[in-house]
């Protein structure tokens, strides 16, 4: 019997679509789920997805990218990766796996609320296969690492970081739960497919891709090519929504939608992806800086979606592009002197050759990082070891709930208000003007010094905190990756100026 083309039978297979007759449109709908307001009914049917997939083809595509992953670990199982990689890899691998692979069962929760939530019968169709993917990403990024644990317990983090109250968990755990899970479907497609995924899990799946191949981890490399082919499928779900709203005289609140995805997106990343690919990568293999793939996939290409839709940059532009070499660089300092509260061992990354590096990448950074480094550094050639980590808390955003860091003596500053009663610290204008717009979303969520201070840690002492984060209970907590032997050529340098 002749088959039909695809193009013949696509539409009417996806279009699960029919009039309920039983209860009404909102009661089958709800607007705080499915969101949309005020866009015509009739509008929901014209969604068109710029990518179409049919259950047949998707499931054998989907068995040859397991395959081609599973095959490549399977290979290079014995090539004892663990013992052979630069450790300063080694903690790239502990941070990215706690951070994302329990997350992408929560993405597969996120895509689910499509299914059901959506009013677009084209976008529900699309999300199960979205739901799919991100329940294959959160298997692959549980399997993979679990090799390593009888080597290293930090990698337990894979399963367990997000079900402890870690301080980097806790404000990765509010940005997705902010995202990802409690708005409603139209708004979170925008934040999570069009901002999140569109703009930044490039970022982090194809910057991390490459350098791993650099690196010669092969199998982290093939697991995140795997991944990425599903992101860019997958991240295309909020752009017919984005031009629904549009057309239908929604434009400011698309963009405002997008703008507080965009910048919160940005900051997280800032510790998942800036840190890694400017102090941690080896520099024999570091090639592009943080900023320079920002400029190439975000500055560039990400700003090219919006022109294209007639949206505009986010209002806070000029600060985001001066915040490319700054916040990171702050944040890396602040982890790494915090290194016993983390799960993996930070690298310091400032070696004299890797601060030539530096200083070509970010010209000025030996001046404003470079001198807090140089007190860091003096303190460790001299065996002060106590005092390079800090003996006071650091300052919290309300918005990011990172720590609030900047250029030293130059944009270090914390931008405080006080709501109902209570102060809230902000790390910029734009996190203000985030929590400003719907502080009912923000007000009372407390990080780990609100926790600390309000006395739900006890003991109330750096021992307790850590056992509050998990540390000392799932692995022990970080210390410097290379073991200090990059403090070596320092203690060459004070040997030869006495």
């Amino acid at each position: 019997m002749a088959l039909l083309d695809r193009a013949q039978w696509y539409d009417i297979a996806r279009t699960t679509e029919w009039t309920p007759r039983y209860v009404t449109q909102d009661e089958l709908f709800p607007p705080e789920l499915s969101g949309g307001v005020g866009i015509p009914e009739e509008v929901w049917g014209t969604y068109d997805e710029p990518y179409k997939v049919s259950y047949r083809e998707y499931v054998d595509i989907q068995r040859q990218k397991d395959a081609g992953a599973y095959s490549v670990k399977a290979a290079l199982e014995r090539a004892d990766l663990y013992n052979k990689a630069d450790p300063g890899w080694i903690s790239i691998l502990k941070e990215h796996y706690a951070a994302v692979a329990v997350v992408e069962y929560g993405a597969a929760f996120q895509e689910s609320r499509y299914v059901r939530w959506s009013k677009a019968p084209g976008m529900r169709n699309m999300a199960t296969f979205g739901m799919l993917d991100e329940i294959r990403h959160a298997q692959m990024q549980l399997f993979f690492p679990h090799e390593y644990v009888s080597k290293d317990r930090q990698f337990d983090w894979s399963h367990q970081a997000m079900h402890t109250n870690n301080w980097v968990v806790l404000g990765a755990r509010h940005f997705f739960d902010d995202m990802l899970m409690t708005r409603d479907a139209i708004s979170t497609a925008i934040c999570a497919n069009f901002a999140f995924e569109t703009g930044f899990t490039n970022l982090q799946f194809i910057g991390l891709s490459g350098d791993a191949a650099k690196a010669g981890d092969y199998t982290f490399s093939k697991l995140i090519q795997s991944i990425q082919s599903d992101e860019a499928r997958h991240a295309q779900l909020g752009t017919p929504l984005l031009q629904m709203m549009i057309e239908n005289g929604q434009r400011d609140k698309a963009q405002k939608t997008i703008d507080i995805a965009f910048w919160r997106s940005y900051r997280l990343f800032t510790v998942l992806s800036g840190i890694p690919m400017d102090y941690y990568v080896p520099l024999s293999v570091r090639e592009a800086s943080f900023k320079e793939f920002m400029e190439e996939w975000i500055v560039t290409q990400f700003m090219q979606s919006l022109e294209d839709l007639g949206l505009s940059k986010p209002w806070y532009w000029d600060i985001f592009l001066r915040d490319l070499s700054e916040h990171h660089h702050g944040q890396q300092l602040g982890t790494y002197s915090w290194r016993p509260t983390l799960w993996w061992n930070p690298a310091a990354g400032v070696s004299p050759e890797e601060r030539d590096w530096l200083e070509e990448k970010y010209p000025g950074w030996n001046d404003t990082f470079g001198k807090v480094w140089d007190v860091i550094i003096d303190n460790m050639a001299n065996d002060r070891m106590d005092k390079t980590v800090p003996g006071t808390l650091p300052i919290i955003c309300n918005v990011s709930q990172l720590p609030i860091v900047g250029t030293p003596s130059q944009t270090l500053r914390d931008i405080s208000i006080v709501h109902e009663g209570r102060r809230y610290h902000f790390a910029s204008e734009v996190d203000r003007w985030i929590f400003e717009d719907d502080p009912e979303r923000y007000k009372s969520h407390k990080n780990l010094i609100d926790r600390f201070l309000g006395g739900e840690i006890q003991p109330a002492d750096l021992g307790g905190a850590l056992e509050y984060m998990g540390l000392g209970v799932v692995s022990d907590g970080g210390d410097d990756a290379h073991g200090y032997k990059w403090v070596d050529a320092y203690r060459k340098q004070l040997v030869t100026a006495r």
